[in-house]
C-alpha cells in the first residue's frame, strides 16, 4: 500500500477537464470530462489513508472512501465498484451532483493540510461509470422471493434507494409517481449540465428489469386513496420530497413573467428530453433573448441561472439576500456560473416587481447588510435605507425554497400526522407515521435537503419496513 498510496506530497490535486466557458454554454451536456483510467488511479493514489477517516465520517452514507480510494490506485476497479455501490444506491449520481466541497472533500485531512484534498467525487463518478461499461452492474437478482409487497410514493432519490434495497431483499415493489418518467428532482429537477438523464434512465431500467414495477402518470388521491394503496400492499412508503415553491411577498409578484423556479426547470429538461412544452414554446417559461432575475441562493438558483444561459438569455443576474460567504448553495456551482457571464448582486434583497401585471419590466433591489445572529445562528439581512435599485428582468424566478404539499388533503387520509411545517410526522427509529404500515422518508420528513440525505433515508427505510413486515409474518422470515 505505501508504494501506491500517500501521494499527497508529490502529485498535485487535479481535477476532470472542463469545458470552457463559452463551449459549454452552448449545450446542455455535463461540463465535466471522464477521467481517464492513469489520472483516476493518480488522484486516488493521493489519499492519505488516515486512521480517522472524516470523508467517510462526513458522507451521509458513510462510503467506504479510503478504501475504493485504495483499490483503484491499485486497479482493483471493480472490487472498487463493488464496494462503492455496497453503501449507495447511486454512486454515480452522488459523484456528480452531491457538494463535495462541503461533504467528504469539505473534510479531507489532507485539504486541512494545505494540499488539496483528493478529487473523491470525480473517482466516484469514474469507477461506476467504468462499472457500466464493462457490464459490473448486473440486474437485481433477489436470492428469495417473498410475498409481501411494498408501495413507493414517489421516484425520486429516496424512492429510487429504497425500491432497489427492497427488490434485492425480494419484496414485491411497485413504485407510484405522478410524472411521466420516473426519477423525480433526478430527472426534472435538476439540469443535464450536472446530470445527464440517462445516468439516471439506466438506473431505473434496472430496476425495472429486476421486477420493480413502475405505475407512471400516477396522483395518489386520484387515482387511488391512499387508503386504497395501504389495502394494496404489505407496507407504503411515502416519498414524495417538497416541491410547493416559497412564495415572493413583494409588490408585483402575480404579474406574468415571474415564475417558479421548478416549474422553469421542468420545462426545460422536458424539452431537452425531446417533449413539446407549451409554456416554453410560447415564451412563457423559456429564457432565450430575455433579461432574466433569479432570486435566491441555494442550488436550484444556481440549477436557473445556469440553464438560462445555455437558453440564450440576454442577461442573467442572481439577486441574494446575504454574501457569498453565507450562501447556502455549493461555491462549485457559483464558480461555474461566474465562469459561464452570470452577475451576482450579492447583499440585495428584491423591493418590488417592475412593470405592468400584464409583463415584468424589472426588480426594484435594495441593498442589505448583515446585522444579529437569529435563533439559528445566521447573521439576519437588515435593509441599508436609501440605497434602492433596479435591475431589468423580462423574466423573474423565484428560487426561494420548497415547502411540503398538504399531502393528507391530497391523499384523501386526513389522519397523516404533520408537523407546524408540514412535513410528515415519522418515528426517528421506526420512519413509521402515525398511520400502521405507512412510512416515510427524504424531504418529505426532514425538509429541503441534499440527494445523498434522501438516499440515505431510502436506505434506512429499507432497514425499517423488513423489520416491520418480519414482525409481522416470523414464519415467512424464519424461511429466509
Amino acid at each position: 500500500m505505501a508504494e501506491r498510496m500517500l501521494k499527497f506530497v508529490s502529485v498535485a490535486r487535479k481535477t476532470p477537464e472542463k469545458r470552457e466557458a463559452e463551449v459549454r454554454t452552448g449545450d446542455f451536456h455535463e461540463i465535466y470530462a471522464d477521467f481517464i483510467e492513469a489520472k483516476a488511479k493518480e488522484q486516488a493514489s493521493r489519499c492519505s489513508q488516515c486512521g480517522i477517516p472524516f470523508c467517510q465520517t462526513h458522507c451521509p452514507l458513510h462510503n467506504n472512501i479510503p478504501d475504493w480510494l485504495r483499490m483503484t490506485a491499485e486497479g482493483r476497479l471493480q472490487e472498487a465498484y463493488e464496494l462503492s455501490q455496497a453503501t449507495s444506491a447511486l454512486p454515480e449520481v452522488c459523484g456528480r451532483i452531491c457538494p463535495q466541497d462541503r461533504l467528504c472533500e469539505g473534510s479531507c485531512v489532507i485539504e486541512q493540510s494545505g494540499h488539496g484534498t483528493v478529487t473523491i467525487g470525480s473517482v466516484e463518478r469514474y469507477i461506476n461509470d467504468k462499472a457500466w461499461e464493462m457490464g459490473w452492474v448486473k440486474p437485481l437478482a433477489p436470492l428469495h422471493e417473498r410475498p409481501q409487497s411494498v408501495g413507493i410514493i414517489g421516484s425520486g432519490p429516496a424512492g429510487l434507494a429504497a425500491a432497489d434495497g427492497l427488490r434485492a431483499r425480494g419484496f414485491q415493489v411497485t413504485v407510484y409517481d405522478r410524472h411521466d418518467r420516473a426519477g423525480g428532482l433526478l430527472i426534472y429537477g435538476i439540469p443535464g449540465f450536472k446530470l445527464e438523464k440517462e445516468v439516471v434512465e439506466r438506473r431505473t431500467r434496472r430496476l425495472a428489469e429486476g421486477g420493480v414495477e413502475f405505475r407512471l402518470d400516477f396522483e395518489v388521491g386520484g387515482q387511488a386513496s391512499l387508503d386504497e394503496l395501504r389495502a394494496r400492499h404489505d407496507a407504503i412508503l411515502i416519498c414524495t420530497g417538497v416541491y410547493k415553491a416559497r412564495e415572493l411577498t413583494a409588490p408585483g409578484a402575480g404579474s406574468k413573467g415571474v415564475v417558479k423556479a421548478l416549474d422553469y426547470l421542468i420545462a426545460s429538461n422536458k424539452t431537452g428530453l425531446g417533449d413539446v412544452v407549451p409554456e416554453f414554446e410560447s415564451g412563457e417559461l423559456n429564457a432565450t433573448d430575455k433579461d432574466v432575475v433569479v432570486i435566491g441562493g441555494g442550488d436550484t438558483a444556481m440549477d436557473c441561472v445556469r440553464t438560462a444561459v445555455r437558453q440564450g438569455a440576454r442577461s442573467v443576474t442572481c439577486l441574494y439576500r446575504r454574501d457569498k460567504a453565507n450562501m447556502p448553495g455549493s461555491m462549485r456551482e457559483v464558480s461555474n456560473a461566474e465562469e459561464e457571464g452570470v452577475k451576482f448582486e450579492w447583499l440585495a434583497a428584491p423591493r418590488s416587481i417592475l412593470g405592468e401585471a400584464g409583463g415584468a419590466a424589472g426588480v426594484r433591489a435594495v441593498r442589505m447588510r448583515l446585522g444579529s445572529p437569529d435563533a439559528s445562528g445566521r447573521q439576519t439581512p437588515e435593509e441599508t435605507p436609501g440605497s434602492d435599485f433596479d435591475i431589468p428582468a423580462d423574466l423573474v424566478i423565484k428560487a426561494l425554497g420548497f415547502d411540503p404539499e398538504d399531502l393528507p388533503g391530497l391523499f384523501g387520509a386526513p389522519e397523516l400526522k404533520v408537523s407546524r411545517w408540514g412535513t410528515i410526522r415519522a418515528d426517528f427509529k421506526t420512519m413509521m407515521t402515525s398511520l400502521d404500515g405507512v412510512f416515510a422518508a427524504g424531504d418529505i420528513v426532514r425538509g429541503a435537503s441534499l440527494v445523498v440525505w434522501a438516499i440515505r433515508d431510502g436506505r434506512d427505510a429499507v432497514d425499517a419496513i423488513t423489520a416491520y413486515l418480519e414482525a409481522k409474518a416470523p414464519a415467512l422470515a424464519a424461511a429466509e
